[in-house]
């Protein structure tokens, strides 16, 4: 399965935002603020908005942080903010949303793991709590397995008749079949309480690369929930962005998936945004959506002389990053924008007339001149030592034609 043939599922709408139903593909992210920390929390929202979340999930844990999530809201929309929050419940949700009502209206969706949403006999009762109170409020579901806290019962279970049947599979498929079947069976619970398939949204994370890439094609195979991706615990920095690429990017090609969560370790005091960018980066390098101006720059080589391409890219790129919040509304299609930054005279011409602006610097032993390309054509030589600042001007007047009021088009 292709990008071109997407797997088909049921369409669920979360505070606004449409996820599966042939959807394009989510951003979401989660804070890691105390919620009852309204400023800090508001503030951190804030910035995931700001970075492209289109769904920020929040953590609601007691009484304090439940009584917090209205003024939240209340304070984003004062802002302009209007993303959907979603609440993370573990172990005493029911409670939460029963005592605080005002939280479980303000909350777009509400995110259940059926391994600690109640142990033994009281288990059935307490789930049924959370999809009834979804009922009341209408609010759908996430039903969020995740292998570090999945339901013991269900995998003793599993694994005693595997060890009497016959033909034994591996622990480890035991294992990704019990997570699959809590998943599976808790959906099936909540649509015989009353919750539609429209409502609910399923997810399975592990922290495994191909465990997870396993697990989601099995599941993808047996339902047609609409399904969040996630390689849960995926670690720092490059790790962190390598392990999740590669792990969601194999199932994205293959069709599987409506709404994705990098789970990155942020550094101390590190920027929580970084996950949300990257996701971005993942969707947009398969083609499956444009988010921001793509930046192409060569790599370096003997060939180039200075550092000027590579700072003058990282300006640009960083430029264009920040900008996007005001651009998105003041210059409709601009995330469409591609600009080449190259470094020598080898592949820099043809990558910049590949870009709707490019722009070739000179490399070692080249003329001292910088040709520049717009739409596939030679507009301009730059020279002198501003060369920086003359082409980020032309790029600027660029955006403000193609995609400004006055805009022009290509051909113009």
């Amino acid at each position: 399965m292709s990008i071109l043939a997407r797997k088909q599922t049921v369409g669920v709408n979360v505070g606004g935002v449409t996820v599966g139903g042939g959807a394009p593909i989510v951003v979401q992210s989660m804070t890691n603020t105390d919620t009852a920390d309204i400023e800090a929390t508001v503030k951190q929202v804030a910035q995931l908005w700001r970075a492209g979340s289109e769904l920020v999930r929040i953590t609601v844990d007691r009484d304090e942080s439940a009584a917090a999530v209205p003024h939240i809201r209340d304070r984003l929309a004062q802002r302009g903010i209007t993303v959907p929050l979603i609440g993370d419940f573990h172990y005493i949700g029911h409670k939460l949303l029963t005592d605080h009502p005002a939280c479980a209206e303000a909350l777009a969706k509400y995110r259940i793991n059926p391994g600690n949403v109640g142990f033994k006999a009281k288990r059935d009762t307490q789930f049924a709590t959370l999809i009834e109170i979804a009922l009341r409020y209408g609010k759908p579901v996430r039903i969020g397995v995740n292998w570090g806290s999945l339901d013991e019962e269900l995998l003793t279970r599993l694994m005693d008749e595997n060890a009497a049947s016959p033909n034994p599979i591996s622990a480890a498929a035991v294992q990704r079949e019990a997570i699959i079947q809590s998943a599976l069976l808790s959906g099936q619970r909540a649509e015989e309480i009353g919750l539609g398939r429209d409502r609910i949204i399923i997810s399975t994370k592990v922290s495994d690369v191909q465990n997870l890439i396993a697990v989601y094609q099995e599941l993808s195979a047996r339902c047609d929930y609409a399904l969040h991706l996630g390689l849960t615990e995926a670690g720092m920095g490059s790790k962190g962005i390598v392990a999740s690429s590669a792990a969601m990017g194999i199932l994205l090609q293959q069709g599987i998936g409506d709404t994705i969560r990098v789970s990155l370790t942020p550094e101390p005091g590190g920027d929580r945004t970084q996950e949300v960018r990257v996701a971005q980066e993942l969707l947009q390098t398969m083609g499956f959506r444009q988010f921001i101006p793509i930046v192409a720059a060569c790599p370096g080589c003997g060939r180039t002389t200075s550092e000027t391409f590579q700072v003058l890219a990282k300006e640009i790129q960083d430029n264009l990053t920040s900008s996007m919040p005001e651009w998105r509304e003041r210059y409709p299609g601009v995330e469409q924008l591609s600009v080449a930054v190259m470094g020598c005279i080898v592949n820099g011409p043809g990558e910049s007339k590949h870009a709707n602006i490019g722009i070739s610097l000179p490399g070692t032993g080249e003329t001292p001149a910088a040709p520049v390309f717009i739409d596939g054509k030679k507009v301009a030589t730059l020279r002198g030592a501003d060369v920086a600042e003359q082409f980020k001007a032309m790029v600027a007047d660029y955006i403000e034609q193609r995609f400004g009021n006055g805009r022009k088009t290509a051909a113009e």
